[in-house]
């Protein structure tokens, strides 16, 4: 396996990390960048063997001397930036890494790097005690150096440090409080690192080992320069732990269309405060971190499924983003590199972690949605597809995506987003036993089941149970789905049966809460849509079993892997009864079984050479957070016994996240031919956390 992969050390809410893994300037501290920033961090130990030279992990590259030319005239000191020191990388081969859920751990000689991730149940920040809060959103990622000189003859130093690649302000010296609390470098003003280890100093310079090397000590006050570090000791005879935190803070408001600003900023003001505290609560950060750690090992998951649920869920906490408007808590989820706001279909598959973890977020977004982001067609009710790009809002019932006219890419998914809300807001009342926010959404979740009635088919009589109109906001479009970029028997909403498979979860789904809610007139309309949509989807499926894509092509052979999908919905909302294998639904979730067994898991559809899952056989683009949902519902709704096909699949999955070119972009979304392309950074893979919950 490749271990020279980037994955991101995010905290939580921040919309940041501290990517780190991929050789060379790769990585660095991203805030709100939605890609690898191209920067240099050193992480070096003074060499036992040859005093002056330090060794240093594989992540930084050497300093570029234009910098230091600029200030550099013909008779000017040609010596500035000489130090005598050595540096050498350790050599690939020399490294090591465990890498886990909470930790990521390096290893070269005597040098041991990890660093700390909580990946942990989250609270309400409106609702839970301050301390509580400011340990799940404190935007820092904590990292340890532990460095074993026990069996050396004198003090070796350690030096972390980092390029600068703020656009507009230059590096500057941390002093947090008393430099007894902790000293390190900012980049700008908005991120920086701090250490609280005894007798370190930090120095800015155009050279790394010029300044480890300058023999006075008043020069550690200088500010030019691109690179900046921190350096302590550790005595001979000795071996010890250095903390460090790695900080972002973002000041004052921060997005338009609705002015907001980071929630974090009810208890820090400053990357310096940010350091005081992570530095102050180092040790529960690493509690929660190796708990985390705890858990996934504890599961009955191979290898290769630890990997994946570890690396994505890493890539969804760095797309968080916990913003404060009007003094209220507000959730977003940014999509990765494409950076919309909580991308409706990306929230569906978010919220299958979300409510068994924090089921507030899940609410928080669906209220949002409520209030601003709701629209009126001809046939009533349905959602945005987002809330706005690059931390722009937009006005409200529009969305960044959506465009008329179209009937590929950018055209609407009216339906889809309605299917999705309505998912989710049973998921949420299911998963946060809130049954009084349904309550309160009542006439909303009314609406929501006129408007998927409607476009089914106005008449009752001629409905059945499949949504199969194009909303009035298409202009002559068609309305898409978030296949957005794979050919119709996918891309198109209308008469798919993917879109059955979520229209049936939905009147599931509705069903349970209109019989909670006392509105039995509203479940047996839910109820009948429900049997109608399984009963369309097995009366059109073939006699070789295969389920078409599309009900108005029943002869085209496409074969389709998420017509399985939606069954998670039902799963996690509590409606198990409608998913038994001889209940109700017996005879649709028998054509779903065949449909797998016999059309899905073949070489000549829609397995890869490779043996992973094809969302489609009439693509080489596969999107595998979908995939992963679908090895789920397959495994545990429908009880198929995957054996050497699951196996390969996940073995698969992995190796395409660890391609030793591609990894730098940390978990992606869309692989060609096992080569990621497109929709990197990206945070939809958290949907393989559902696999813990298995047996």
């Amino acid at each position: 396996m490749n271990r020279f992969f980037n994955t991101q050390h995010a905290p939580v809410g921040a919309h940041a990390s501290l990517t780190l893994g991929f050789p060379g300037a790769r990585g660095g501290m991203d805030l709100e960048l939605c890609g690898a920033p191209g920067q240099s961090v050193l992480v070096a130990l003074e060499s036992a063997q040859q005093p002056g030279v330090f060794e240093t992990l594989p992540f930084c590259e050497p300093p570029d001397d234009a910098e230091r030319q600029r200030f550099v005239s013909d008779q000017g000191d040609s010596h500035l930036g000489a130090s005598g020191l050595g540096a050498r990388l350790f050599a690939l081969d020399e490294v090591q890494r465990e890498f886990s859920l909470g930790t990521d751990r390096w290893q070269a000689g005597d040098l041991r790097f990890t660093l700390y991730t909580p990946v942990r149940d989250l609270p309400d920040p409106d609702a839970c005690a301050p301390l509580d809060a400011m340990r799940a959103f404190v935007p820092a990622v904590r990292a340890e150096i532990e460095v074993d000189n026990r069996a050396g003859t004198r003090a070796r130093r350690v030096a972390v440090g980092l390029s600068g690649i703020d656009p507009l302000r230059g590096l500057r010296h941390l002093v947090l409080g008393d430099r007894a609390d902790g000293i390190g470098i900012g980049d700008g003003l908005e991120q920086g690192f701090a250490t609280d280890a005894p007798g370190a100093w930090s120095g800015i310079g155009f050279d790394p080992l010029a300044v480890l090397g300058d023999r006075h000590q008043s020069n550690r006050g200088s500010m030019l320069g691109g690179w900046g570090l921190v350096c302590a000791e550790v005595p001979a005879g000795e071996r010890r732990t250095l903390r460090f935190a790695f900080c972002f803070h973002r000041a004052g408001v921060i997005t338009g269309g609705i002015a907001t600003r980071q929630l974090y900023n009810r208890w820090f003001d400053s990357v310096e405060s940010v350091a005081r505290f992570a530095l102050s609560d180092f040790d529960e950060a690493v509690q929660a971190s190796r708990a985390a750690d705890a858990r996934l090992a504890a599961s009955a998951l191979s290898a290769a499924q630890r990997f994946t649920v570890a690396h994505a869920t890493r890539s969804y906490l760095y797309s968080t983003q916990l913003l404060e408007r009007d003094g209220r808590a507000l959730w977003v989820v940014n999509e990765g590199e494409y950076n919309m706001l909580n991308t409706l279909d990306l929230v569906a598959d978010h919220s299958l972690y979300e409510g068994l973890h924090h089921p507030w977020t899940v609410r928080n977004v669906l209220d949002q949605y409520a209030a601003g982001y709701s629209y009126e067609d001809e046939d009533g009710v349905s959602f945005t597809h987002d809330m706005g790009v690059d931390g722009i809002f937009a006005p409200p019932g529009r969305s960044a995506y959506e465009r008329a006219g179209l009937t590929g890419c950018f055209s609407q998914m009216t339906t889809e987003e309605l299917l999705n809300w309505t998912l989710c807001a049973g998921l949420y009342a299911h998963q946060g036993r809130d049954l009084a926010w349904a309550r309160r959404h009542a006439a909303l979740l009314e609406r929501c089941l006129q408007s998927l009635e409607r476009r089914d088919n106005p008449e009752p009589a001629q409905r059945n149970g499949v949504p199969r109109a194009d909303s009035s906001r298409c202009e002559g479009g068609r309305e898409i789905t978030t296949y957005d970029c794979l050919d119709p028997s996918l891309g198109q909403a209308a008469g798919n049966t993917y879109i059955a498979g979520k229209a049936w979860a939905a009147y599931v789904i509705l069903q349970q809460l209109f019989v909670q809610l006392d509105r039995p007139a509203l479940a047996e309309r839910a109820h009948q849509q429900a049997r109608r949509a399984a009963a369309t989807v097995v009366a059109a499926t073939r006699a070789d079993g295969l389920i078409p894509a599309l009900l108005e092509a029943p002869d085209d052979d496409a074969v389709i892997l998420p017509v399985i999908e939606a069954l998670a919905y039902p799963w996690f909302a509590g409606c198990r009864d409608a998913l038994a294998p001889d209940g109700e639904y017996a005879p649709y979730l028998a054509a779903l079984k065949r449909h797998m067994s016999e059309h899905v898991l073949r070489e000549d559809t829609c397995l890869f050479a490779d043996g992973g899952w094809r969302i489609t056989s009439r693509s080489d683009n596969t999107f595998p957070a979908k995939a992963y949902v679908c090895q789920f519902v397959a495994r545990e709704i429908l009880q198929m016994p995957l054996g050497t096909v699951g196996t390969r699949a996940d073995e698969a999955h992995a190796a395409w996240q660890l391609h030793p070119d591609l990894s730098v972009h940390c978990w992606s979304e869309q692989v060609k031919n096992g080569l990621v392309f497109a929709a990197k950074y990206y945070p939809r893979g958290v949907s393989s956390q559902i696999w813990l919950t298995e047996g």
